[in-house]
């Protein structure tokens, strides 16, 4: 806070005044002030120092997460590609076989899609009150339809029931009026959706009765029921009521997509594919060990500090305890054995701890000399595991989850710390006004001393003429 004092000097004393109270308050709050400087510094600066582990750790964990998504496994041995994308798409683990494939599509499985009779009022046709009853395989949805009901809020009403009944409803309207049309997310064979209604008509649709889009009072399936998937693999028949078929072939599962021709889908061993993932959990894992690092580890100067003289200053969070717990949940987890397998430990994959930072490191040709050796289908049992907690990668996450988690470690100690610089920052406000208080009250009492002291000037001034005055009378 820069000085209140106005830098003056005394007319009745010829003291600087404005110097004298200047020393006085700044004598007085310089021990306070040193206090609170000191402790804002070290209260920001651990704050920093918190922050930057927490993006570390952040890091770490959303590679851990990606690293471990079931749809996309990032450690399959085993990798498999279809020729034609746009037909199919597949993934393999590792139970798959080296191969290829000829994938034949002769049609997709399609879900069910029916249209009730034509409404000529639009959305806002009233829809007596009563039951509207949808059925698919054999399983019912009640639809209770209120007094004062359209065609529009039946829609609504279906459409709240949709992620249990699975069946969906949009109003379509065409040259005849408006149609409620009934679309399914279940495809296959024998899936076809029914309808039957005690308010309305329109509503009933039988099952195999198909929708005449000319006739107003046509109710039933739109342009063909559903059917199942139906491809080839090297000349096998397959059918599949899903388009997503992962039984069939060992150890690959496959996406109909679109359209039907052939493709050919090719197995084959994954060694860029888990290089490149034994990479990613590398180097999200050293982000971490560096982060620790840097807000732990001091710089040691040949030159003295000016202030402080010092040789050594500390990082953020030298000597704190929690950087040092962090490393050591994360290190544990290296070497602790997790599920059984070929390979038990990164060091067989060409993996190693550094001994000068605890940093990790991949070894291209050691990697290429275990995945010669046919550890490949080996790796995806070390990180994913046999269940949802002896992989590698589920306890690194538990090992993380107590810091990173929502009012975990990380968030308890910034909270603490920023009720520290509030309290730092109300404490500097106080010795702000302590000192404008002070330098108020030292200038007042400065300057009645200098107006005292030129009144008493001025008397002896009068005294002194006085009796100048009267020597001068008796020397006449």
């Amino acid at each position: 806070m820069a000085s209140p004092i106005t830098p003056s000097t005394g007319l009745g004393s010829g003291l600087a005044i404005g110097s004298i109270v200047e020393a006085l308050v700044n004598s007085d709050k310089l021990a306070k002030q040193t206090q609170i400087t000191t402790q804002t510094k070290l209260v920001t600066t651990k704050i920093s120092g918190i922050g930057t582990l927490q993006s570390a750790m952040t890091a770490f964990q959303t590679a851990l997460t990606n690293l471990g998504k079931t749809d996309t496994p990032a450690f399959a041995g085993y990798a498999a590609k279809a020729s034609d994308a746009t037909m199919l798409t597949v993934t393999s683990d590792n139970s798959a076989v080296p191969g290829t494939y000829t994938i034949k599509v002769g049609n997709l499985a399609t879900s069910s899609s029916v249209a009730s009779a034509s409404f000529s009022g639009g959305s806002t046709s009233a829809i007596p009150s009563g039951d509207l009853t949808l059925t698919q395989n054999g399983i019912d949805t009640k639809i209770t339809i209120p007094t004062g009901a359209t065609l529009a809020s039946v829609a609504k009403q279906i459409n709240a029931q949709s992620s249990t009944s699975n069946i969906s409803a949009n109003i379509i309207t065409d040259d005849n009026g408006s149609r409620l049309v009934f679309s399914s997310t279940v495809t296959g064979k024998g899936t076809d959706i029914t309808a039957s209604s005690t308010t309305s008509s329109e509503f009933n649709i039988v099952a195999g009765a198909a929708l005449d889009p000319k006739s107003t009072t046509s109710a039933g399936y739109i342009d063909k029921q559903a059917v199942d998937a139906s491809l080839t693999v090297n000349g096998l028949s397959i059918t599949s009521a899903s388009n997503t078929i992962d039984k069939s072939l060992g150890g690959v599962s496959m996406t109909l997509v679109g359209g039907t021709g052939t493709s050919t889908v090719t197995v084959s061993a994954n060694n860029d594919g888990l290089k490149a993932s034994l990479q990613t959990f590398v180097d999200a894992y050293n982000t971490v060990v560096k982060a620790v690092g840097t807000v732990t580890k001091a710089t040691v100067s040949d030159t003295p500090d000016k202030t402080t003289g010092a040789t050594v200053t500390p990082a953020a969070l030298t000597g704190d305890a929690m950087p040092r717990s962090i490393l050591a949940a994360i290190r544990d987890q290296l070497v602790t054995t997790g599920a059984p397998g070929g390979v038990s430990v990164l060091s067989q994959l060409g993996i190693t701890t550094g001994q000068s930072d605890g940093t990790l490191s991949l070894d291209a040709t050691k990697f290429t000399a275990a995945m010669n050796q046919g550890l490949a289908g080996d790796v995806q049992q070390l990180f994913s595991g046999t269940d949802s907690t002896n992989g590698l990668l589920s306890r690194m996450q538990a090992a993380i989850t107590p810091y990173t988690q929502t009012g975990g470690i990380f968030d308890t100690r910034t909270t603490s710390l920023n009720k520290q610089q509030t309290d730092l920052t109300n404490q500097q406000a106080a010795l702000d006004l302590r000192v404008t208080t002070l330098t108020a009250t030292l200038t007042a009492k400065y300057n009645a001393m200098d107006l005292l002291v030129g009144q008493l000037k001025a008397s002896a001034t009068s005294i002194t003429s006085f009796f100048d005055s009267l020597n001068a009378q008796q020397s006449g």
